[in-house]
Formats: C-alpha cells, sequence, structure tokens
C-alpha cells in the first residue's frame, strides 16, 4: 500500500488540506483564512476590547451621575417626559446595569443593543440641553461642546453596537 493511504492524519492536518484545498462553484466552504484577513481581525478584537472598556467606564460614571446628581439632570428632561425624576433615576439604573453587562460575555450583545436604544432614547434632553443653553456645573455652555456632542450620537450607537459584538463594521475581514 502507497505510504500514507489510510493513515490517521495528524491533528490538524486535515483541516489545513481543506482550507487550501481549491473552492469549485457551489462549494459553500467558507474560503481560506489569509494573513491580512487575520491581521484585521486582530486589529478588531483589540479595538472592540479597548472601545468596549471604555463605554463600561463612561456610563459606569453616567450612570452614577444620574443617581447622585438628579436635580441637575432633571433640567435637561424635555416637558413631555412623564415623571422626570423617575426617568433620570431609570436612566441611571440602565447606564450601570448596561455597563456591568457590557463587561461581562453572558449578557454583552444585549447591553449594547439595549446601550445603542439608550443612546437614541436620551437624544431628545441634548437636543434641549443645547437649544436652550441651560447651564450645568462643570458642563461648558457652548456650541464648541454642544455641537460635536450632537454629532457624536449616532457614533455613540455604533460604538454599543460594535463593541459588544453585534456589528464588527468596520473591521469585518474583506475577501481579497
Amino acid at each position: 500500500m502507497p505510504h500514507g493511504h489510510n493513515q490517521p492524519c495528524k491533528k490538524g492536518q486535515l483541516e489545513q488540506a481543506i482550507r487550501a484545498a481549491p473552492v469549485e462553484r457551489g462549494d459553500m466552504r467558507p474560503p481560506a483564512e489569509t494573513n491580512t484577513m487575520r491581521a484585521e481581525r486582530s486589529i478588531g478584537l483589540h479595538a472592540r476590547s479597548v472601545m468596549r472598556w471604555i463605554m463600561t467606564a463612561f456610563y459606569a460614571l453616567a450612570g452614577v451621575a444620574h443617581l447622585t446628581l438628579t436635580d441637575k439632570f432633571l433640567l435637561i428632561v424635555p416637558n413631555w417626559v412623564p415623571f422626570p425624576r423617575a426617568v433620570v433615576l431609570l436612566t441611571g439604573i440602565c447606564e450601570l446595569a448596561g455597563s456591568i453587562a457590557l463587561a461581562g460575555t453572558r449578557l454583552r450583545r444585549l447591553a449594547g443593543i439595549m446601550l445603542a436604544l439608550y443612546a437614541v432614547c436620551v437624544f431628545p434632553a441634548n437636543i434641549k440641553h443645547a437649544l436652550e443653553g441651560i447651564r450645568l456645573p462643570s458642563v461648558p455652555d457652548s456650541w464648541w461642546y454642544h455641537g460635536p456632542r450632537l454629532a457624536f450620537q449616532p457614533v455613540l450607537v455604533w460604538w454599543a453596537l460594535f463593541c459588544s459584538g453585534v456589528i464588527d463594521w468596520p473591521f469585518r475581514a474583506r475577501p481579497h
């Protein structure tokens, strides 16, 4: 019998052979991963991790601020929001819960989705704060602050979704 026939494969040899085989039309196997794809994925994973910890800290601090400085946040709650004090307190609780869930693995994706929705929901308060020129301690009252803050809100939505693993853009590996 020729050498190699009916011989057990060493661990990983079969997988390497399958990955190296040319992909034919109709073949459902994913294409072999290139070094470039591996490098892009590595950058994406590192960026995702760093961004996740930054967002975790940001929402933890914001949650504490909403719970301890409730009266200050009441000033920017739009008039049409019912039970404004309860809403401000609830936002603080949501921020803390989101930051805790984002730090773990079990609820991370749900936390990303909920924090993205949260960022959309608080946008009216940010608009009121900017348009009505409401002064808050330690927050600048100029368009140099409010303009970038309002423009950054969609980025915050993306950030929550990216760092929680819900979306991969822009670090998705592209076929070459």
